[in-house]
């Protein structure tokens, strides 16, 4: 049995629904692999007839997903009779219930191995927060989802990718004053294992090349312009360097992503957000692909948010989620020796 990637709604008031249409007429184009939305076809069917894009739906299990695929954009129901009535570009509380039971839904049949792979559309913290939502994101969520009953949940970890570059940041969202005090060497030395295990497991890479960014201008220059570096992150980079784990640094951030810097490895991490994130978004801002590390499952996800003030008008790029489907389809596909 062929199964179909498990890609869910999103918000549906975002860009969402209009890039999932879009993907899946760019389907033959990009050589995308099966995949279904989890999500309300009724709904869907509305938004295509909005902005005229000429889309049929098949209204499937996760079992028949593949097969309705090269006819019709698979959609597999909102649980428990849940239906979405989103006005695009108009965020609503009300529509939360379905985001959360998409993303639920997509959990439980991935773990169950009805699809190989999960796929997210964006979501909008404030509209879930507005409804009682009361996990910090997406990422978060997904790893509380993961946890087995009563086990701590699996430390997830944001990979930015693309064909040009591959970055993680070690802090995420969290004010730029609270990173030294958040970057400690225990998180960079758990953060390396993590990228280094998944691009051996998910990415097929038998010895993964990777470097970690300085936190201070130069590297801290010996100390003169911040000790973080001589502190933290070298003694990090010891620790894991012991382990068998191939990293160097830390390297100076602002000759890190050159071209002939990034020939050198294959993941950069940064101590924090937008050194990992402004480098990738330059060189591939509509290609980029969100990667979770360190869950039970693999997940992508487009590299953006849900656009609520071109949602509905016919304007969303469909470029990141086909990057998204198109990585997930790539890493699930049973590699030479394998046995699918």
């Amino acid at each position: 049995m062929t199964t179909a990637l498990a890609l869910t709604q999103g918000d549906p008031a975002g860009i969402g629904p209009e890039i999932t249409l879009r993907a899946w007429l760019a389907r033959e184009e990009h050589g995308l692999s099966p995949f279904f939305v989890i999500g309300d076809p009724d709904f869907l069917e509305r938004i295509a007839a909005r902005l005229g894009l000429a889309v049929p739906l098949a209204d499937v299990t996760p079992k028949t997903a593949a097969d309705a695929y090269a006819r019709a954009l698979p959609v597999v129901r909102l649980p428990d009779g849940i239906t979405v009535a989103a006005e695009p570009g108009t965020p609503d509380p009300a529509s939360a219930a379905g985001t959360l039971a998409s993303i639920e839904e997509a959990v439980r049949l991935v773990r169950a191995g009805l699809a190989p792979a999960l796929v997210t559309n964006p979501i909008a913290k404030h509209v879930l927060y507005a409804a009682g939502f009361r996990h910090p994101g997406h990422t978060e969520y997904l790893a509380a989802l993961a946890a087995e009953p009563g086990a701590t949940p699996p430390t997830p970890v944001m990979l930015l990718w693309s064909e040009e570059l591959a970055v993680v940041p070690v802090t995420i969202h969290v004010a730029l004053r609270r990173v030294p005090e958040l970057l400690t060497a225990d998180l960079v030395v758990e953060t390396a294992r993590i990228v280094d295990r998944d691009m051996r497991a998910r990415f097929g890479l038998s010895a993964p090349r990777l470097v970690l960014a300085g936190l201070n201008p130069h590297a801290g220059e010996a100390g003169t312009m911040g000790t973080e570096d001589r502190d933290v992150l070298a003694p990090a980079i010891e620790r894991l360097r012991a382990e068998g784990i191939a990293i160097t640094g830390p390297h100076p951030a602002d000759t890190l992503f050159h071209a002939r810097a990034r020939a050198t490895y294959d993941v950069a991490l940064a101590p924090t957000h937008d050194q990992a994130l402004i480098p990738i978004k330059t060189l591939a801002f509509d290609e980029g692909v969100n990667v979770t590390l360190g869950l039970p499952f693999l997940r992508t996800s487009p590299d953006h948010g849900t656009a609520f003030d071109i949602a509905g008008k016919g304007l969303a790029k469909p470029d990141s989620l086909v990057a998204a489907l198109k990585l997930a389809g790539r890493l699930t596909r049973p590699r030479d020796g394998e046995v699918a």
